[in-house]
């Protein structure tokens, strides 16, 4: 949309409150300061959404919040917090790249969406040939990769295997194949705990 439609569009909504107040005939200092009110709503309004780029990591983090992304860190322990879904999301940097992975420990392989491959630049071209994989929706053939380095809080796993595939959507799994590395790991109440194998 062009600036000059976007003002016209503005303008146009901001008219139709307008008009319905003055038809309404109340007093004149009555209607002007709900007319007044109805401007700054706008004004705000519109301040929001001239500024959504800049805005959107305080949307991503409000968002993190409603889903119950709570992780902290105990000695060398990984505390996870159960978010509203029922699931357990933890922040995890994959070769640097900073992602939120759902922890699913009836998933036997690591899988990552193909966008968090491309940023995390996951190689998947050393085998020729593409591996079933079986999911909630049937098999999916995808590709194999190995990171480098995976972090979860103050927990650390190199050379982990992943499986990348388009039929994965947005959503990046950790699987057993990571769970394994680790010493032990258990849910107490709404709480997944995760505990590193040594001190890393």
């Amino acid at each position: 949309m062009t600036n000059g439609a976007e003002v016209a569009l503005y303008a146009l909504m901001l008219l139709l409150p307008l008009s319905a107040l003055f038809s309404r005939r109340l007093a004149l200092g009555t209607t002007m300061k709900m007319a007044l009110a109805w401007i700054a709503i706008f004004a705000v309004g519109l301040m929001i959404a001239c500024q959504r780029e800049r805005l959107e990591p305080i949307w991503d983090g409000a968002r993190d919040a409603l889903v119950g992304r709570d992780q902290r860190v105990t000695g060398t322990a990984v505390r996870i917090a159960m978010a509203p879904d029922g699931h357990f999301w933890a922040s995890v940097r994959i070769d640097g790249v900073e992602r939120r992975m759902l922890i699913d420990s009836g998933a036997t392989i690591t899988a990552l969406s193909v966008a968090t491959a491309k940023a995390a630049n996951v190689d998947t071209t050393e085998s020729p040939f593409a591996t079933a994989i079986d999911t909630a929706n049937g098999s999916v053939q995808a590709d194999r990769g190995r990171i480098a380095r995976l972090e979860v809080g103050a927990i650390t796993v190199r050379d982990l295997a992943v499986v990348v595939a388009p039929e994965f959507g947005q959503t990046d799994v950790l699987g057993m194949n990571f769970l394994s590395q680790l010493r032990s790991w258990r849910v107490e109440g709404r709480t997944l705990i995760l505990d590193p194998k040594t001190r890393t």
